[in-house]
């Protein structure tokens, strides 16, 4: 802890998994764990206001470093206030530090894979000293090329640290690179080794009480995990990022964070990156973690796609035009208590983009309402 600015206290542990309940502190008011952070990458979650994404029950939000410094720059941020006035946000923020953009913007664009590998690549490995086509991974850091005007764009742990400095979010990530899951046992072994240098260089330049996870890699390699969860989890950070990708069978991420969280300290914050698929979220929360962020509410809502209570359901789908019945019976959000699937079915048709604004408002009600279930579960000692 520093000061009084940031503290997570632990009040509620379930009796047969690892879930538990917390209370995080910040600047800017209270979260309570475990929770889903929304995807504010440009300082907004697609399609709403602030208020309105306040309004789904969502706590804490996550901006992306890498995206603001291209556009509008940090520096207009900090001119702004920071953040929290720029996109008037009055609730906690955390602000990733890029290094998923070494791998999106890297290796992932040149194979069009994700995180998570859905589709064959015909054997393809990635070795060490390999380079991505559009960026170069040096031990210093990242050399980007911005895709808005070409400009060259280097980043590393001392240039993410104070960009998100002035940004201000009430927590901030250590730099490091997240590894394809392409990438061979060498090459995510000095990946490693590159992300526990920048650890020890983010702690040393930080000059602000904002509160600085370390993230934990090593890809789908268990030993990998386990070292780089030893290592970031005996430095002073004020809680912890879990990154990467954990291969593509599904029980194997189960199984990594059991490894990973049996070495972090019990006391402080664990964060899961870039993971929160309907299915996913009760293995993260019985596992231990206490926030994770993920794009899939607002990104489906955004094709179509409403979450409900009896499965997805692709609005864009004509026979939905004689439908009456909300989105779903037993959502109390604001949308079906006063819109009809008819409409919604025809708002795509008519591509109009309020569709899109009324789905993404639903996903974030029904994802966020999942998870209160889940802790009336573990407040009774269950789940």
């Amino acid at each position: 802890m520093r000061g009084n600015m940031f503290e997570f206290k632990i009040f509620k542990k379930s009796k047969i998994s690892r879930a538990r309940m917390g209370l995080l502190k910040t600047e800017h008011g209270l979260v309570e764990t475990p929770c889903l952070a929304p995807v504010a990458t440009q300082a907004v979650v697609k399609t709403l206001t602030s208020e309105e994404t306040k309004e789904t029950g969502s706590q804490i939000l996550i901006c992306n470093t890498f995206h603001l410094r291209l556009k509008p720059g940090e520096n207009i941020v900090k001119k702004a206030g920071g953040l929290h006035k720029f996109m008037n946000w009055k609730r906690p923020l955390m602000t990733d530090s890029g290094g998923f953009q070494v791998f999106s913007l890297g290796f992932g664009k040149d194979f069009g894979i994700g995180k998570v590998l859905k589709k064959n690549v015909n054997g393809e490995k990635i070795e060490f000293g390999q380079q991505p086509k559009f960026l170069k991974i040096t031990q210093d850091g990242v050399y980007f090329q911005s895709f808005l005007d070409g400009k060259k764009l280097f980043l590393g742990p001392k240039e993410s640290i104070k960009i998100q400095e002035k940004l201000g979010a009430d927590i901030i990530f250590a730099f490091d690179e997240c590894s394809p899951p392409v990438a061979d046992y060498e090459y995510v072994k000095n990946s490693l080794l590159k992300t526990h240098h920048w650890a020890k260089i983010c702690l040393q330049v930080k000059k602000t009480e904002q509160a600085l996870f370390g993230i934990i890699q090593g890809g789908r390699y268990k030993n990998l995990r386990q070292e780089s969860a030893k290592f970031i989890g005996s430095m002073p950070f004020d809680g912890f990022g879990i990154g990467g990708e954990f291969g593509s069978d599904e029980n194997q991420m189960s199984k990594m964070l059991e490894i990973v969280l049996r070495e972090l300290p019990e006391q402080k914050p664990r964060h899961l990156l870039g993971i929160g698929y309907l299915k996913d979220i009760p293995k993260i929360i019985k596992a231990g973690i206490d926030i994770f962020d993920c794009n899939v509410p607002t990104h489906y809502a955004r094709r179509g796609i409403a979450f409900t209570s009896v499965g997805k359901k692709d609005m864009g789908q004509k026979r939905f035009l004689k439908d009456k019945f909300p989105l779903d019976k037993k959502c109390s959000c604001s949308v079906c208590r006063s819109y009809q699937r008819n409409y919604i079915s025809h708002l795509f048709q008519a591509k109009e983009i309020t569709a899109l604004k009324l789905l993404t408002f639903h996903n974030l009600y029904f994802f966020n309402k999942y998870i209160e279930e889940i802790k009336k579960k573990i407040k009774q000692g269950g789940f």
